[in-house]
């Protein structure tokens, strides 16, 4: 085993003043966010680029204690290493340490004392620019036995800060909030999510529903709604009802699920008469935050059409490519997705992804670019689709993923909502206005980020976007 994979300290007897033992780290934003969620230490001067620029060193700066871990590191693992035992510390702090500097942290012995076995040390850190930053004393009781091991490997650490939600929501800072009528919001946290997505100045809420429960949801939640508007409902279905019954009459132009059940909701949706249907395909789509991807990953059909026909698969992918283009996607690569990637008359799914791809060759389909049959992994993995010897501009680069039918949809997104940490939020296309369709799983974060994007398909749809067609505005 190596030198480099090895831990190995230096005996008291072994100590020699004027020895020294450093280490080199860079700092990075990540380092910022452990040292943070480790210590508890959200000081805006560290996690705030907005507050940081107004502070005094004009930039985001790291906890103090940051260098004076790495000392703390040397002394652990350089000199004396293991079996020292750390006894005080006096640290001075000379200049900030920013994103990008790299950081030199050394020890030196100073006096050792025999009768406890004492080691006094100088200790410093030093920047890119030999810039003294840090500057202290430690004192140490070194080891007597020597100790040789092998270093220990650390656990790989995923931070998930779903930059892909700030950005969306970052995207409706301007303008007005929209009016959304929201069904049957009877739950604590259907009402939490109304009034976060208030606060951010998404919609104007419309609450449709018991009276009497949506007040008791609201004290459950410790949430004020006396500001919003409220009309009373016998229960679920009528609540859903009279929600589709205010977008008709124009009194708002989103809908929003509350606590009723998905179909309840789409039974008064779906009436050509007295619901919201247009000449296109009602479609659900999950816009999920996965993180380490770069991108958001939009996934459809996975909560409306449960085994979709090619005819219906075309609209699904037309209001996926519809919403890409809202959340700044200009040209989205569209995988269809099949237990393969290649096309098996035996497998219906590869069929019909082949057929959708020459469909979009001959203008039937416009906006972005398809490809298919792809299995999942070398739709969104360049090195699986460079392993299978897959030339395409979307495998490998996939934005958004056309699901065979919905149980692989629905699956597909819990997975990685739930072993991948990702956020999904949820959203219905093809109707006459976009509905926010929500899960009583969501986080409260999930649920705005809903509103978010709901809100950008009715602004686009009052602009007339180009991409978006006139079956889908409000």
């Amino acid at each position: 085993m190596s030198d480099q994979n090895m831990i190995e300290n230096r005996t008291f007897d072994e100590i020699e003043v004027g020895e020294t033992a450093s280490i080199v780290r860079t700092l990075g934003e990540r380092d910022i966010q452990l040292f943070a969620l480790v210590s508890g230490d959200v000081n805006p001067a560290h996690l705030d680029a907005d507050y940081a620029a107004t502070d005094l060193f004009r930039r985001v700066i790291a906890h103090g204690m940051w260098g004076g871990g790495l000392i703390s590191a040397v002394l652990g693992t350089e000199l004396p290493g293991p079996g020292a035992i750390y006894l005080s510390q006096s640290l001075r702090f000379t200049r900030p340490v920013g994103l990008g500097d790299t950081i030199t942290a050394s020890v030196t012995v100073a006096e050792k004392r025999p009768e406890h076995r004492i080691v006094l040390f100088d200790c410093r850190c030093t920047n890119q620019d030999g810039d003294v930053v840090i500057s202290g004393q430690a004192e140490v009781k070194a080891p007597t036995e020597k100790v040789r091991r092998p270093r220990a490997a650390l656990p790989e650490v995923q931070l998930r800060d779903h930059d892909g939600y700030r950005r969306l929501i970052e995207l409706t800072s301007s303008g007005t909030p929209e009016s959304t009528a929201v069904a049957h919001p009877c739950s604590p946290a259907a009402i939490s999510a109304v009034v976060e997505a208030a606060d951010a100045k998404l919609i104007t809420p419309i609450l449709v529903g018991p009276e009497a429960r949506i007040r008791k949801a609201a004290q459950e939640a410790g949430k004020d709604i006396a500001g919003f508007r409220l009309i009373d409902a016998d229960h679920s279905h009528d609540a859903a009802a009279k929600a589709v019954a205010l977008i008709r009459s124009g009194e708002a132009r989103l809908l929003m699920k509350g606590s009723l059940h998905t179909d309840e909701l789409m039974g008064a949706v779906v009436p050509s008469a007295t619901g919201l249907r247009t000449e296109r395909r009602i479609s659900h789509a999950y816009v999920m935050d996965v993180p380490d991807h770069p991108t958001p990953l939009i996934i459809t059909d996975a909560a409306i059409n449960i085994a979709p026909t090619l005819v219906e698969k075309a609209d699904i992918i037309r209001n996926a490519i519809d919403l890409a283009h809202v959340i700044g996607i200009e040209e989205p690569k569209v995988a269809i997705l099949a237990a393969v990637e290649t096309v098996n008359p035996d497998m219906p799914s590869t069929l019909e992804a082949a057929a959708l791809c020459k469909m979009a060759d001959r203008g039937q389909i416009t906006g972005g670019l398809l490809d298919g049959p792809l299995a999942f992994d070398n739709a969104i993995s360049a090195a699986a689709a460079s392993e299978k010897g897959i030339v395409s501009p979307v495998a490998g680069k996939a934005e958004i993923l056309v699901v065979p039918n919905l149980e692989a949809g629905n699956m597909l997104a819990k997975q990685l909502t739930f072993l991948g940490g990702a956020d999904a939020a949820g959203i219905v296309l093809g109707a006459r206005v976009p509905i926010i369709l929500t899960s009583r799983a969501d986080s409260l974060r999930t649920r705005v980020a809903s509103c978010a994007v709901a809100v950008l398909m009715a602004r686009a749809a009052t602009k007339a976007a180009p991409g978006l067609p006139e079956s889908a505005r409000a």
